[in-house]
């Protein structure tokens, strides 16, 4: 059990280690507005009755695929560093965020803290499989563990999923829009 923890908390270091990344990259203006584009168009076609359930649908696909041995690893890193450069293309569009350090991002809101703690579970859960399959131990043992840790992802998601939607529903773009002007 003390390696499973340990495990839990290295992933959750490789992970903000990876967004840090991430939101470090230089974005240039005309890329950063496309990708926000593209991510408001996301964002528009999730949005509707059911928007904290899209949510969580959506980064439910992309924990669950970090539970794959092996390659779950890569996975999360990737998304990690993916969401790291939305934060540096939303950097380079409002500078107000440059003086937000980012991995307060993940660290300052419930959703955050929710999703770094599914995505760091089921990548640690990948690191595991991965090894048990190099030594050709039975994976019939873990069954258990991985049904909890499913469930444990799920949950944390479907929760953090319903928060999120609620914090951008009430966080509009005209209160960010207020914000950046006040700089």
């Amino acid at each position: 059990m003390k390696k499973r923890i340990l495990l839990f908390f290295v992933f959750l270091g490789a992970f903000t280690a990876a967004f840090s990344i991430g939101a470090q990259m230089q974005v240039p203006e005309e890329e950063a507005k496309m990708f926000l584009d593209e991510f408001n168009k996301l964002l528009d076609s999730l949005k509707g009755e059911n928007f904290g359930l899209e949510i969580f649908i959506h980064n439910t696909e992309i924990a669950l695929t970090m539970f794959i041995p092996g390659f779950g690893i890569v996975w999360g890193l990737f998304s990690a560093i993916s969401t790291g450069y939305a934060f540096a293309a939303l950097n380079t569009t409002k500078p107000i965020l440059m003086n937000f350090p980012p991995a307060a991002l993940i660290f300052a809101t419930p959703f955050g803290l929710m999703e770094l703690a599914a995505y760091s579970l089921a990548m640690s859960r990948s690191l595991i499989l991965i090894i048990s399959i190099i030594k050709r131990t039975s994976l019939r043992e873990q069954w258990k563990p991985i049904v909890i840790e499913i469930s444990l992802v799920v949950g944390l998601l479907l929760a953090g999923g319903i928060i999120e939607a609620y914090m951008i529903d009430n966080f509009s773009s005209e209160q960010m829009q207020r914000m950046g002007t006040k700089n």
